[in-house]
């Protein structure tokens, strides 16, 4: 029996925010492989929307004329160098735009085949890996954050990152130096795993236990994308929330996955 990739993809505004700062995007078919992203924008009026949708916008292009290099050891190659063209060109337009000086975003993009996902990851936003197999959700990145820094440390308590005053100041972000570390791995998944990709929209509220809860359930992918918005709506929703999955399924229906991008303004 044949495997592949299922695909949902949700953004949500929140219930404060006036603009929706975060971006997702998907490409289902780059020579057997498919593309996840999610990126959160920051920055003054509406620079943290521009900067998300060239961060993607730019990395989908990328990987798009390059999808021909996509197989085998090529693959944290070629994410890397999409992301470090996205930092280079979202700088580049920052530093000449005076109204948008400063601005940056997270991303967290995966390529994913039946086998393995490649993930690339600066800021924030994060990757989880559940597995169907013994049933636990994995955190695959870690924050690029002063909290994290701060909880590393010692410092602070995981009850006080909660709270923190300051649980938003990022560490490293794409854009907003002429040059960025990208955190590139690869792990190994199979037959009903699912990758989450998210912002901290939906991390920053919902617990880890609430979130195996949902993508351990018997809901269909799409209403578990739905249920963990939902669950960020109903903590509060004080952030932009956007999470995309991607579920390695065994090939039993007909459901077709078309590309997609969601989020901030055109």
């Amino acid at each position: 029996m044949n495997a592949r990739l299922k695909i949902a993809n949700r953004t949500d505004i929140g219930k404060i925010r006036k603009i929706n700062e975060d971006r997702s995007a998907v490409l289902p078919e780059l020579n057997g492989y498919a593309l996840a992203l999610v990126a959160d924008g920051m920055g003054g009026h509406q620079a943290g929307d521009v900067a998300s949708r060239m961060a993607a916008d730019i990395i989908c292009g990328e990987l798009s004329r390059r999808r021909h290099e996509l197989p085998g050891n090529s693959l944290e190659k070629v994410l890397l160098e999409a992301i470090r063209k996205a930092n280079d060109d979202v700088y580049a337009f920052s530093n000449s735009q005076a109204s948008y000086y400063g601005m940056g975003t997270t991303v967290v993009a995966a390529i994913a085949s039946v086998r393995e996902a490649t993930i690339g990851h600066i800021g924030d936003s994060r990757a989880y890996l559940y597995r169907a197999a013994d049933g636990g959700l994995i955190q695959l990145t870690e924050d690029h954050s002063l909290v994290n820094e701060l909880l590393r440390s010692g410092q602070i308590t995981e009850e006080e990152a909660a709270t923190h005053p300051r649980r938003n100041v990022l560490t490293r972000a794409l854009g907003t130096d002429p040059q960025v570390e990208v955190d590139i791995e690869r792990v190994e998944w199979g037959p009903r795993d699912i990758l989450m990709l998210c912002s901290d929209g939906l991390s920053g509220l919902v617990s880890g236990e609430e979130l195996l809860g949902i993508l351990a359930s018997s809901d269909d992918l799409e209403a578990k994308a739905d249920r963990l918005v939902q669950s960020a709506l109903d903590a509060g929703g004080e952030d932009n929330i956007t999470v995309v999955l991607l579920a390695n399924e065994d090939n039993q229906g007909r459901d077709e996955v078309q590309p997609t991008q969601e989020g901030g303004a055109p």
